[in-house]
């Protein structure tokens, strides 16, 4: 119940296809470790875009406010990282367009509209959105 709560406060769904997103960008520089140090390597690059990604989807879950600014850079560094990483074999670039995607759309709900309670005062309004 009350990871559930946690869970619902937070873009959950688009912090996990990011972290999963870095895991695979960074999978493929760290199979080629011995070509990845290399001076003049690009392999090195997919560690550092891979290693962003995944830091990013954990700083999503700790400030849910920034989510969208956050999914705008996760979005960037998931199309560039198919330079050194191959993108993950495609699936961490994937990936992360669709987290990127998931927490720039998310926002968080009021605590009256998540109760399904509009207040009486207030005529019902749709939902911002964007």
């Amino acid at each position: 119940m009350v990871f559930k709560k946690w869970r619902h406060t937070r873009p959950f769904f688009g912090a996990i296809l990011t972290i999963l997103s870095g895991l695979m960008i960074l999978w493929v520089p760290l199979n080629l470790y011995l070509s990845t140090f290399l001076p003049g390597s690009v392999a090195v690059i997919g560690l550092l875009f891979g290693g962003l990604i995944t830091l990013i989807g954990l700083m999503s879950f700790f400030l849910p406010s920034a989510s969208k600014a956050l999914g705008i850079i996760v979005i960037f560094l998931s199309i560039l990282s198919v330079i050194g990483a191959l993108g993950g074999f495609l699936f961490g670039t994937i990936f992360g367009i669709i987290g990127g995607a998931l927490l720039t759309a998310w926002r968080m709900v009021p605590a009256e509209e998540s109760a399904g309670r509009p207040s009486s005062d207030v005529p019902a309004q749709p939902a911002k959105t964007g």
